[in-house]
Protein backbone atom coordinates (compact mmCIF):
# COMPACT_ATOMS: atom_id res chain seq x y z
CA UNK A 1 0.00 0.00 0.00
CA UNK A 2 1.43 3.37 -1.07
CA UNK A 3 0.29 6.29 1.13
CA UNK A 4 -0.48 9.29 -1.09
CA UNK A 5 -0.32 12.64 0.67
CA UNK A 6 -0.28 16.36 0.03
CA UNK A 7 3.16 17.91 0.32
CA UNK A 8 5.08 21.03 -0.56
CA UNK A 9 7.65 21.38 -3.32
CA UNK A 10 10.40 21.90 -0.72
CA UNK A 11 9.75 18.48 0.81
CA UNK A 12 9.37 19.88 4.33
CA UNK A 13 7.06 17.23 5.78
CA UNK A 14 6.36 18.91 9.09
CA UNK A 15 2.67 18.36 9.82
CA UNK A 16 -0.47 16.37 9.05
CA UNK A 17 -0.42 13.55 6.53
CA UNK A 18 3.01 14.67 5.28
CA UNK A 19 4.55 14.19 8.72
CA UNK A 20 2.80 10.82 9.04
CA UNK A 21 4.20 9.82 5.62
CA UNK A 22 7.69 10.83 6.75
CA UNK A 23 7.44 8.96 10.06
CA UNK A 24 5.56 5.86 8.90
CA UNK A 25 5.75 5.40 5.13
CA UNK A 26 9.24 6.29 3.96
CA UNK A 27 8.64 9.79 2.61
CA UNK A 28 11.94 11.60 2.14
CA UNK A 29 12.86 14.98 3.61
CA UNK A 30 13.39 17.60 0.85
CA UNK A 31 11.64 15.38 -1.71
CA UNK A 32 8.26 17.03 -2.31
CA UNK A 33 7.02 15.10 -5.33
CA UNK A 34 6.96 11.44 -6.21
CA UNK A 35 7.26 7.91 -4.90
CA UNK A 36 9.59 7.32 -1.96
CA UNK A 37 9.40 4.25 0.27
CA UNK A 38 5.71 3.40 0.69
CA UNK A 39 4.58 6.95 0.03
CA UNK A 40 3.82 9.26 -2.87
CA UNK A 41 3.99 13.04 -2.43
CA UNK A 42 1.71 15.34 -4.43
CA UNK A 43 2.57 19.01 -3.91
CA UNK A 44 -0.21 21.40 -2.98
CA UNK A 45 2.19 24.06 -1.65
CA UNK A 46 5.28 25.65 -3.18
CA UNK A 47 8.91 25.97 -2.05
CA UNK A 48 7.96 28.78 0.35
CA UNK A 49 5.11 26.67 1.80
CA UNK A 50 2.48 28.87 0.14
CA UNK A 51 -0.54 27.25 -1.51
CA UNK A 52 0.08 26.46 -5.17
CA UNK A 53 -2.23 27.75 -7.90
CA UNK A 54 -5.00 25.23 -8.57
CA UNK A 55 -3.76 24.56 -12.12
CA UNK A 56 -0.35 23.55 -10.78
CA UNK A 57 -1.95 21.15 -8.28
CA UNK A 58 -4.02 19.77 -11.14
CA UNK A 59 -0.84 19.06 -13.15
CA UNK A 60 0.74 17.26 -10.19
CA UNK A 61 -2.40 15.12 -9.76
CA UNK A 62 -2.34 14.29 -13.48
CA UNK A 63 1.29 13.17 -13.19
CA UNK A 64 0.38 11.00 -10.19
CA UNK A 65 -2.52 9.39 -12.06
CA UNK A 66 -0.22 8.55 -14.97
CA UNK A 67 2.24 7.02 -12.52
CA UNK A 68 -0.47 4.98 -10.77
CA UNK A 69 -1.69 3.75 -14.15
CA UNK A 70 1.85 2.59 -14.97
CA UNK A 71 2.11 0.63 -11.69
CA UNK A 72 -0.95 -1.67 -11.70
CA UNK A 73 0.56 -4.03 -9.10
CA UNK A 74 0.71 -1.25 -6.50
CA UNK A 75 -2.25 0.02 -4.49
CA UNK A 76 -2.40 3.74 -3.75
CA UNK A 77 -4.15 4.97 -0.59
CA UNK A 78 -5.03 8.55 -1.52
CA UNK A 79 -5.62 11.03 1.30
CA UNK A 80 -7.59 14.27 0.96
CA UNK A 81 -4.58 16.06 -0.53
CA UNK A 82 -4.79 19.83 -0.38
CA UNK A 83 -7.92 19.82 1.78
CA UNK A 84 -6.16 20.65 5.03
CA UNK A 85 -3.33 23.14 5.36
CA UNK A 86 -3.38 24.10 1.66
CA UNK A 87 -6.97 25.30 1.98
CA UNK A 88 -8.64 23.67 -1.01
CA UNK A 89 -12.06 22.07 -0.59
CA UNK A 90 -13.00 18.46 -1.18
CA UNK A 91 -15.29 19.70 -3.98
CA UNK A 92 -12.28 21.28 -5.72
CA UNK A 93 -9.77 18.45 -5.34
CA UNK A 94 -11.71 15.17 -5.42
CA UNK A 95 -12.95 15.62 -9.03
CA UNK A 96 -9.33 15.75 -10.20
CA UNK A 97 -9.19 12.03 -9.41
CA UNK A 98 -12.30 10.98 -11.36
CA UNK A 99 -10.18 9.28 -14.03
CA UNK A 100 -8.09 7.35 -11.51
CA UNK A 101 -7.14 3.75 -12.24
CA UNK A 102 -8.65 0.97 -10.14
CA UNK A 103 -5.49 0.62 -8.03
CA UNK A 104 -6.30 3.95 -6.32
CA UNK A 105 -8.33 3.94 -3.12
CA UNK A 106 -9.72 7.13 -1.61
CA UNK A 107 -10.61 8.74 1.68
CA UNK A 108 -14.22 8.00 2.60
CA UNK A 109 -14.95 11.75 2.68
CA UNK A 110 -14.71 11.81 -1.12
CA UNK A 111 -17.33 9.10 -1.70
CA UNK A 112 -20.21 11.59 -2.15
CA UNK A 113 -18.13 13.38 -4.81
CA UNK A 114 -16.43 10.48 -6.60
CA UNK A 115 -19.25 7.95 -6.37
CA UNK A 116 -19.51 4.21 -6.03
CA UNK A 117 -17.07 3.20 -8.78
CA UNK A 118 -14.07 3.60 -6.47
CA UNK A 119 -12.82 1.79 -3.37
CA UNK A 120 -12.61 3.77 -0.14
CA UNK A 121 -10.21 3.02 2.69
CA UNK A 122 -11.45 5.15 5.59
CA UNK A 123 -10.17 8.57 6.57
CA UNK A 124 -7.04 10.30 7.83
Amino acid sequence: MIFVFGSNEAGIHGAGAARYALDQHGARWKRGFGHFGNSYAIPTKDQRIETLPFEKVKSYVKAFLEYAESKPRLTFQVTRIGCGLAGFTDQQIAPLFKGAPSNCQFDEAWKPILGEQFTYWGTF
